[in-house]
């Protein structure tokens, strides 16, 4: 056997123009091929493929037709929020199915008879888009401004209409419904909440009541006059123990002067007979220096209230008292001793003597009296001055539990002013939301209106079957280009005379055309025409057919 020989690995040489012209030339059929039947594929799919018509409308929420500043709106969810809320109610299971089902729509009846409900309610769901539009107004004017597209889409173009029409009303319909809805509910929440308040500021009202009741004369607020009723007690309490005072000199000095008067009608009574001669005399004096004595006694007793002990006409007064109550002394000794000496001497009833002594009993019975009034006055003012003290106890005791009462008396107003400013701002709150419903049944609050009607569209949104088309055939083209350089790079075999040139590095001198049989020549030329020809009547068939079946096959 002859050893086999060791291949030498050479790189191919790089492509030219005319190269790539001779690859196109002879992969023609590989490259038209693919393009051609991607081009049928794409036609055929594209116009039996079913259209889809989208309809639409579009609506937004405009603004209450009375400001804001005059009555507030007592809605607080926003555009989104809403649009939100009201796309899951109406895309609820119920209301699909109602509408899927009414006999004037009749939605998806194919669908219906070989899927499940559930199904044919989520084909539904998802052809059905509701998009925020962008008004440009910016975030603060978003619940008033913003806009909101409602999109349907399905084969029949008045369905779809007639679905947007009803998706509108729906909407609509809901929109008033929440908004009355909310409405209604903060009323009734705010009333709740009124009512609520009410109670608790009647009830601080009531324990304030009963309060001030239990602790009358006894308040925090009451501790002024308190005060200046113990002080105008106090003077009064004062002038009546001044007065008593008085009354008590008043008493002592009558009865120092009826203890005078006594004296002087005991010294008169024993004087009545007098003696003859010098010895009546004596008694007349020593009546006036009674007299004296008892009228200075009253000067001393009247200037001793006004005036200290040592004042000089309180000196004086004792002094002319002193001397006169010495003469009196000398004067009754003298007659004593008189009497003595002379033995028992010849007595009559002297006249003046009796006079004097009815009128010292006339006076010592007015003193008496004036004594009775004194201790009648006296007893009267102790009497009205231990009422005094017990009235000045009873305002000292509530000036004492003043300091004790305030704080919950503090406390309880603290509470009912807190109660009754939110009593106030909830009456407030309630007013305006009473005002904001009126609005709403009213319709003068934020209403949903149509900008643009549910639109009948005359085209199929989809499919575009030229885009199809166009794109069926780049795939085939794109396919058969590499099944054709797939090929290309396959064949190792030498091509032309540069092939040769370059792999062998020789010099040619000539070449022999490839010789074949004329007959087999012609026979594959044949089975060539024949089989492009049965291929291009059959693309053209299947693209007239499915032309026809979009055209004329569905009415």
């Amino acid at each position: 056997m002859v050893p086999q020989q060791g291949y030498v690995s050479v790189s191919r040489r790089p492509p030219d123009v005319e190269d790539y012209i001779d690859i196109l030339r002879r992969y023609r059929s590989w490259i038209v091929g693919p393009t051609f039947a991607g081009l049928v594929v794409a036609v055929v799919v594209a116009f039996l493929w079913p259209d889809t018509f989208v309809s639409t409308a579009v609506m937004r929420i405009t603004p209450q037709q009375i400001s804001e500043r005059l009555v507030p709106s007592n809605i607080s969810t926003q555009m989104a929020e809403r649009l939100g809320a009201m796309q899951q109610q109406i895309e609820s299971r119920t209301q699909l199915q109602e509408l899927i089902q009414r006999p004037s729509l009749n939605l998806y009846p194919k669908e219906r008879q070989r899927k499940p409900m559930e199904d044919v309610i989520d084909q539904m769901r998802k052809a059905i888009k509701i998009n925020i539009l962008d008004s440009g107004a910016g975030q603060s004017q978003q619940k008033f401004a913003s806009a909101f597209e409602i999109s349907f889409s399905y084969a029949d173009k008045y369905k779809a209409q007639a679905v947007v029409r009803e998706l509108v009303s729906k909407f609509t319909e809901e929109t008033n419904n929440q908004l009355r809805q909310q409405a209604n509910t903060t009323t009734l929440f705010l009333g709740d909440q009124l009512k609520a308040a009410k109670e608790n500021m009647d009830r601080l009202d009531a324990e304030m009541a009963k309060f001030k009741m239990e602790n009358a004369g006894r308040l925090p607020d009451q501790l002024q006059s308190n005060l200046q009723a113990v002080n105008a007690l106090e003077l009064r309490q004062q002038s009546l123990n001044e007065s008593i005072n008085r009354d008590a000199q008043d008493k002592m000095m009558l009865e120092t002067q009826l203890s005078s008067l006594g004296h002087q009608a005991n010294f008169i009574g024993s004087n009545l007979e007098q003696v003859a001669g010098r010895e009546a005399v004596k008694n007349e004096r020593l009546i006036q220096l009674n007299n004296k004595i008892l009228e200075l006694d009253t000067l001393l007793s009247a200037a001793r209230q006004t005036y200290k002990e040592d004042h000089p006409n309180i000196r004086s007064l004792e002094a002319q008292l002193a001397g006169l109550k010495k003469q009196r002394e000398d004067l009754e000794k003298d007659e004593v001793s008189a009497s003595a000496k002379a033995g028992a001497p010849k007595r009559a009833t002297n006249p003046q003597v009796a006079q004097s002594l009815e009128s010292l009993q006339l006076q010592e019975a007015g003193v008496k009296a004036q004594i009775q009034a004194r201790n009648m006055e006296m007893e009267e003012r102790t009497k009205q001055l231990k009422e005094l003290q017990t009235e000045i106890g009873g305002y000292r005791a509530r000036i004492e539990a003043s300091p004790v009462n305030e704080q919950r008396y503090a406390s309880l107003e603290r509470e009912y002013a807190i109660a009754k400013a939110d009593y106030d701002e909830k009456a407030k709150k309630m007013e305006v939301s009473e005002t904001s419903s009126d609005l709403e049944q009213r319709k003068a609050g934020e209403n949903l209106e149509t900008l643009d009607p549910p639109s009948l569209p005359e085209q199929a949104s989809e499919p575009n079957r030229l885009l199809m088309a166009a794109a069926g055939t780049g795939l085939g083209l794109f396919f058969g280009v590499f099944m054709a350089g797939a090929k290309e790079m396959k064949d190792t075999s030498l091509k032309n005379l540069k092939d040769v040139r370059a792999y062998t590095n020789l010099p040619v001198l000539s070449s022999i055309p490839l010789l074949e049989n004329a007959l087999l020549v012609r026979r594959k030329r044949r089975l060539f025409w024949l089989g492009w020809s049965t291929a291009i009547i059959v693309g053209t068939i299947a693209m007239s057919g499915s032309m026809y079946y979009y055209y004329f096959g569905k009415s």
